[in-house]
C-alpha cells in the first residue's frame, strides 16, 4: 500500500507537470490552428534561463519570476518573427519549420551553456520530506509541483469559463471566423495566447529542473508527451488537458512500478525483466489509441463535441 500510495502521487506530480505543458499547447493548437512543435524548446529554455537567473540572483522564486517573464518574452518574439508567417499555411510547413526551430534551439543553449548537464538545487524552503496518510514519505518539493499545478488549474478555470477573456478564447477554440466576425481581435488574441503557452511551458520547464537534468533537448521526450494530452483531452479543451494529464501520469508511472510483476506472474524472470520496461513505455500510447478508438474527438472535446 505505500508503494501503491508513492507511485500514485509520483503519477499526479508527473500529470500535472504534463498540464503546465499541455495546456499552452492545447490552447494554441485549438485557436490558433497552429503546430507549434517548438513548445518543448521553451521548456528546454526556461530551465537554462532560470539556471542562470537562480544563480545572478541568489534566490530561487525571483528566479523563477525573471525566467518565466524571459521564456513568455521569447515566445512572443518567435511568435512575431518567425512563427507569424506560417499561421494559416498546412500543417506540414508549420511542422517543418517549428521543428527546425528545435535543432536550432539544442544547438544554441550547448553554445551558450556548454554540453554538459547542469542542475539547479531545491531551495531549502521546500527541501526535505513530509508524511501523508500517516505512512508515506514524500518529497516536499515534489508536493510543491502538485500543489503549483493545481493552482495552476485553477486560475485557467476560473479565466476561461468566468472571465470576458475566457470568453473571447473559448468563442476562438470553437470557431475562429465567426469570432473574428463577430469583433475578437484576433491577432491580439494570437499574441496573448502564445505568450501564454509559453509562459506555461517555462514554467513546468524550471520546476523540473531541481528533479531533471537540464541538458539539450530536454524537452523533446516531454513534448510527446503533451501532444499525447492533447489528443486525449480534446483539441483546444484545458478541462481535457487536465483530465488527460491526471490519468497519463498514473498510467505512466503505476504501469512502471507494477507492469513488470503482472509479466512475471506469466512469464519467467529473466523474460519479464528484459521487455517489461519497452512494454510499460508503451501503456500511454495503448491508453491513447483506446481514446481514439472510442472517442475520436478526445475525452472533454471543445463544444461537447465528441
Amino acid at each position: 500500500m505505500t508503494l501503491f500510495l508513492e507511485q500514485t502521487l509520483n503519477g499526479v506530480q508527473l500529470g500535472l507537470l504534463l498540464f503546465l505543458m499541455a495546456a499552452g499547447l492545447t490552447l494554441i493548437f485549438g485557436i490558433m490552428n497552429f503546430m507549434n512543435l517548438a513548445h518543448g524548446s521553451l521548456f528546454m529554455a526556461g530551465a537554462y534561463l532560470a539556471t542562470s537567473l537562480i544563480a545572478w540572483t541568489g534566490s530561487f522564486a525571483a528566479g523563477l519570476a525573471l525566467a518565466v517573464a524571459a521564456t513568455t518574452v521569447l515566445g512572443l518574439a518567435l511568435e512575431q518573427s518567425v512563427l507569424k508567417p506560417f499561421f494559416g499555411r498546412h500543417h506540414l510547413d508549420q511542422v517543418l519549420a517549428t521543428f527546425a526551430l528545435i535543432l536550432i534551439a539544442n544547438d544554441a543553449v550547448r553554445m551558450i551553456w556548454g554540453d554538459s548537464g547542469l542542475t539547479i538545487a531545491v531551495p531549502a524552503a521546500l527541501a526535505g520530506h513530509v508524511t501523508l496518510f500517516g505512512e508515506v514519505s514524500y518529497p516536499v518539493y515534489r508536493c510543491f509541483i502538485i500543489a503549483l499545478g493545481l493552482a495552476v488549474a485553477a486560475i485557467l478555470y476560473a479565466v476561461i469559463q468566468h472571465t470576458r477573456v475566457g470568453m473571447i478564447v473559448r468563442a476562438g477554440a470553437s470557431d475562429r471566423e465567426t469570432a473574428s466576425a463577430l469583433g475578437a481581435n484576433v491577432p491580439l488574441l494570437f499574441a496573448a495566447v502564445f505568450g501564454f503557452g509559453a509562459a506555461l511551458a517555462g514554467l513546468a520547464g524550471i520546476v523540473a529542473a531541481p528533479i531533471l537534468t537540464v541538458q539539450s533537448g530536454m524537452g523533446d521526450d516531454i513534448l510527446i508527451l503533451a501532444l499525447v494530452l492533447v489528443v486525449i483531452g480534446g483539441i483546444g479543451s484545458i478541462r481535457g488537458a487536465f483530465v488527460a494529464a491526471l490519468l497519463v501520469g498514473l498510467v505512466d508511472s503505476l504501469g512502471r512500478s507494477y507492469f513488470p510483476a503482472l509479466l512475471r506472474v506469466f512469464l519467467d524472470p529473466a523474460t519479464a525483466s528484459s521487455i517489461s520496461s519497452a512494454l510499460s513505455a508503451m501503456l500511454v500510447y495503448v491508453l491513447l489509441a483506446l481514446v481514439l478508438l472510442l472517442r475520436p474527438g478526445g475525452l472533454l472535446p471543445v463544444g461537447g463535441r465528441a
